[in-house]
């Protein structure tokens, strides 16, 4: 029987997590990526019990180097941006994965791009292939790339982000949603902040509206990620995202509690980005092309499900497709499965209240996309 073919376009976390499934599930894959090649760019990836548990399905060496190079929160903490009063705390850690099977990592994007990348076979891979259209025909589809070569597939998955041209080719096109919300990223070494309170856990300080927070947690083993975001009319800039000013940084965050502004002090550099999402998509395939990740439920980071919901989504369909012998089938259990959860987590993370008070994280957390059931229509 002949191996079913198929063309990831997209190789971010969610393409290269779909292409490693794939190919455990018995699917000859070829990635196109748009870009020339991988740096570090991007900032923080953090990895929930829930994304651990889809990598370490994967096989091959990722689960033992994202162990040996992520940082691990103490704790994930919620505390109030005006008094520093703490009315939430859930143990990670050991904690985590005693609880859920796998415990919680923090990682430089491009560090786990990289790890994922090194556990592909060589050639899995094309980069500069920028994706024009799909044509779906009789005998499969038909790959047009703005350099005008093409490539041929039995199916397409689209895990090109919230640009989607996959998604543009099935549903039409359409415009991303401005939140009203713009964010502050920064980096900053750990023996910046050594001694500092909570520097070693997950903080979320709950702002004096949904719109407004700061979060910070290690990022691998030697830097702090801070993340702050505010509300904001309107986004200007040509780009998502430009070059921040620290003054305006420290301004807007001049009435939160000292311990946070101590941190928000140690960034010597930040990038401003305006945060865009989509309504959740009333189908995420069409005949032989589907969609995930981003693509299709681009989220808020709230809840950090981004690249953990692009983990579980890459699994899932990768088991449907090994598990099902036609792709209407295959397309069709993995909606089921998939979209209930998503679109919960999307909506949920939108309303930004998740965990700011005593609860558990179990119903995100405690998911394996390896394990559960595909027949949930």
């Amino acid at each position: 029987m002949k191996k079913l073919q198929a063309a990831v376009v997209g190789g971010g976390v969610g393409g290269l997590t779909a292409a490693a499934a794939l190919l455990r599930s018995g699917v000859d894959v070829t990635v196109y990526e748009q870009s020339s090649g991988f740096s570090r760019v991007g900032a923080d990836v953090n990895l929930t019990p829930n994304a651990v548990k889809a990598l370490d399905g994967l096989g091959g060496g990722v689960g033992d180097w994202l162990r040996a190079h992520g940082g691990r929160p103490r704790f994930r903490l919620s505390r109030m941006w005006d008094t520093g009063e703490e009315t939430s705390r859930v143990a990670l850690g050991d904690d985590a994965h005693e609880r859920y099977g796998a415990p919680q990592l923090t990682v430089h994007r491009g560090d786990l791009m990289s790890a994922l990348e090194r556990d592909l076979p060589g050639g899995v891979i094309e980069l500069g292939r920028r994706l024009e259209s799909i044509e779906d025909g009789a005998d499969g589809v038909c790959l047009r790339f703005a350099d005008g070569s093409d490539a041929f597939a039995d199916v397409v998955v689209g895990a090109d982000g919230i640009h989607s041209r996959v998604r543009h080719a099935l549903l039409g096109p359409d415009e991303p949603e401005f939140t009203g919300i713009v964010a502050f990223r920064a980096v900053i070494p750990s023996d910046a902040v050594a001694g500092l309170a909570n520097a070693d856990c997950f903080t979320k300080w709950w702002g004096p509206d949904p719109a407004m927070q700061i979060v910070t947690f290690p990022l691998g083993l030697d830097e702090v990620f801070v993340f702050a975001t505010v509300g904001q009319t309107a986004w200007t800039e040509e780009s998502w995202t430009a070059p921040g000013s620290i003054d305006e940084l420290l301004s807007l965050y001049a009435d939160f509690h000292p311990e946070a502004r101590t941190l928000l002090d140690r960034c010597d550099g930040v990038l401003k980005s305006a945060l865009y999402v989509r309504p959740p998509l009333p189908a995420w395939s069409g005949n032989r092309a589907v969609l995930l990740g981003d693509a299709c439920h681009p989220m808020t980071p709230f809840m950090a499900q981004g690249a953990g919901q692009a983990c579980e989504d890459a699994v899932v369909l990768a088991r449907c497709l090994a598990d099902f012998d036609d792709l209407s089938t295959a397309f069709e259990h993995y909606e089921a499965v998939r979209k209930p959860r998503a679109s919960k987590i999307q909506a949920s993370s939108r309303d930004n209240n998740w965990l700011r008070s005593v609860g558990g994280g179990d119903w995100v957390y405690g998911y394996d996309a390896w394990t559960v059931p595909l027949d949930a229509r």
